[in-house]
């Protein structure tokens, strides 16, 4: 166990494994939080990141692959989003990861780190043999918190906002299945490696699914009912976010596996009831 901003240790890894290229995951991933905490986020998010680029550079690491988000286009001017959309986000924490993507291309042009940024939209599912999935504590994301629902470990569910310019008043987002995910950042290794240029692309099915839709999905899913409350909007949160994945499709040629709402929601379902608290 270690810490990314602890340079030391850090340094004590790469000198051990010597790696090719290093997939930097590690942030703090809660909107609400950001906003009633942003000197938590800046810290964590940007400046250990920072620091961690140092390093790699430093220790002759030339290949990095960043977990970036959708956070960073702020109120999309158009759906679905492509890369070259305007960067405007709305709240500390897609500004932290902002911070980190404006190093690297900083760092690229001055010590030649190569680089792929993924701005992630939605990632959930689980593993489709239930080894493994989502388990946050406290649990933040809308399926697993539909899902414990379902399952009977939580009262309700609690819809936060139903008055967005959306067709049912709900937020929408585009979900990505977390083994798409895994091989996006396998084919963006691989790219980077190869052909030597850098890359920034959107990691979503271009599909966007309200708060609602994913609460029936589950009912549909699980054969269960649950309870559904109604709250106020969360700070720092976007009524719609999609992407425009034609990018992903083009450079890698890539055809997902579990690009349906129901497939994604399944392999949660699935990891709901079998995981240990």
């Amino acid at each position: 166990m270690g810490d990314i901003g602890d340079d030391r240790k850090l340094r004590e890894v790469i000198r051990v494994f010597k790696p090719d290229v290093v997939m930097h995951f590690a942030a703090f991933i809660e909107v609400a939080e950001s906003v009633k905490n942003p000197a938590r986020y800046y810290e964590n998010n940007a400046v250990k990141s920072i620091k961690m680029l140092e390093v790699l550079v430093e220790e002759n690491v030339q290949n990095v692959i960043f977990s970036s988000t959708a956070a960073v286009y702020g109120n999309p001017k158009e759906i679905p989003i492509p890369e070259e959309h305007p960067l405007n986000p709305v709240n500390p924490y897609g500004w932290s990861k902002l911070v980190v993507e404006k190093a690297i291309e900083d760092f690229s042009r001055a010590y030649g780190l190569r680089y792929a940024i993924l701005r992630y939209f939605n990632a959930a599912g689980a593993d489709p043999l239930g080894r493994i999935g989502e388990s946050h504590e406290p649990e933040t994301h809308l399926i697993p918190l539909v899902l414990m629902a379902a399952s009977g470990r939580r009262s309700h569910i609690t819809i936060y906002g139903t008055d967005y310019p959306t067709p049912d008043g709900t937020a929408i987002r585009d979900y990505i299945h977390v083994e798409d995910l895994s091989e996006l950042h396998i084919l963006a290794m691989n790219y980077i490696m190869e052909s030597e240029d850098n890359l920034v692309i959107n990691c979503g099915y271009g599909k966007g699914y309200s708060v609602r839709e994913v609460i029936d999905t589950a009912k549909k899913v699980t054969g269960r009912d649950f309870r559904v409350e109604e709250g106020d909007r969360r700070p720092g949160d976007i009524p719609h976010l999609v992407a425009d994945n034609r990018r992903i499709r083009q450079i890698f040629d890539w055809k997902p596996k579990f690009d349906d709402l129901e497939k994604i929601i399944e392999t949660a379902w699935h990891w709901e009831l079998h995981r240990k608290y």
